[in-house]
């Protein structure tokens, strides 16, 4: 019998067969000035995201899943290799009783026993003995059939459990793939239009996308939700005349902004170094400003809450990569901001 450790979890590879997930319509929930390409695209790319996002939910459950499988599984070695060996002893029994009854003269025929027998006495002893040794000798048989059967469907259990894993396993990562070359298709697609409106020098227009459910308690929050940070405030480099003016987040085309506070839209713009980007006024004298944009999905004038997605992530303008580049200003214009690292974690927002 083959040991079934050779069966390794597949574990990667998206995200858990038993049920296979079906990616939602990524259809635009609504669309605003835009042209219907852009827009579809846009929405497109935000839904895509959230599908992104479930599957790869679903697949780390289905990573917790395997684990416990995986110790389902050891524990069913376990009993295999423990019935295994106690076949063996079962069979090492057998070949003992059988050696003894032949020693004994268990193979002989009775009335050969009975010419040989030294009295009636000891005939009697020896056909208890060899009655008992037979029963012995049928009692293990039956054992080791019942242990032969008890291994046989255990071990079909481990199979079947192994073999469901790894079904379950290649199908989350075929439904991830899938979602995750379509995402990444439509974040090209979403950058060659916003490429084409920076060099037009017209934005698109905006394109209303479907607001997540928001159970914000806190005023303020962080302009993307997963990110990580790269360029600082201060920091220096050829990509900037002077000083960096704002705190980058790493993030790919695409991803959905937030504003981090309410306040109103005070200007969408395209072209220049900033590429795309969004300007919002906010209570307190302050302004924030969301640059490299690849879509927005507000208008100049429009009042916004904290957390709402405003737009999407990019990489237009003077940009060497996909980031969001995030400002905290005193003025609409660039030339009055302030290192926004401290100013959100003063409202109760730390970036890590």
């Amino acid at each position: 019998m083959r040991s079934f450790r050779r069966h390794p979890l597949l574990l990667p590879a998206l995200l858990c067969a038993l049920v296979v997930l079906v990616a939602r319509p990524t259809e635009a929930m609504g669309v605003g000035d835009g042209d219907g390409i852009g827009s579809g695209i846009s929405a497109r790319v935000a839904q895509l995201y959230e599908d992104a996002a479930l599957a790869t939910e679903q697949y780390e459950a289905g990573r917790q899943e395997a684990g416990a499988r995986r110790a389902q599984a050891e524990q069913a070695q376990a009993l295999l290799d423990g019935e295994r060996r106690e076949i063996a002893g079962l069979h090492e029994d057998l070949g003992r009783m059988a050696r003894a009854q032949y020693r004994t003269g268990g193979g002989l025929p009775v009335a050969a026993q009975l010419i040989l027998a030294d009295s009636p006495d000891a005939l009697m002893r020896s056909q208890h003995v060899l009655t008992q040794a037979n029963l012995a000798l049928a009692g293990s048989v039956s054992r080791s059939r019942r242990a032969e059967a008890r291994f046989a469907a255990d071990e079909a259990k481990a199979k079947a459990a192994w073999q469901a894993l790894e079904k379950r396993n290649m199908e989350l990562a075929a439904v991830k793939d899938t979602i995750e070359r379509k995402l990444e298709e439509a974040r090209g697609q979403l950058q060659g239009q916003a490429e084409a409106s920076v060099a037009a020098g017209s934005c698109r227009g905006s394109v209303r996308l479907q607001q997540p459910t928001r159970n914000l308690t806190q005023p303020w929050v962080a302009p993307v939700e997963t990110y990580e940070l790269s360029a600082g405030f201060g920091s220096g480099g050829d990509r900037w005349a002077n000083r960096h003016t704002g705190q980058d987040f790493a993030v790919p085309i695409g991803t959905p902004v937030r504003a981090v506070g309410a306040g109103r839209v005070v200007s969408v713009s395209c072209g220049g170094a900033f590429g795309i980007e969004i300007v919002i006024q906010h209570p307190g004298g302050y302004y924030t400003q969301y640059a490299h944009l690849a879509a927005v999905a507000v208008d100049e004038g429009e009042r916004v809450d904290t957390g709402q997605w405003i737009g999407q992530s990019g990489t237009t303008g003077n940009s060497t990569g996909p980031h969001l580049h995030f400002e905290v200003r005193v003025t609409p214009q660039m030339g009055s901001a302030v290192d926004p690292v401290p100013w959100l974690a003063a409202r109760g927002v730390p970036l890590a």
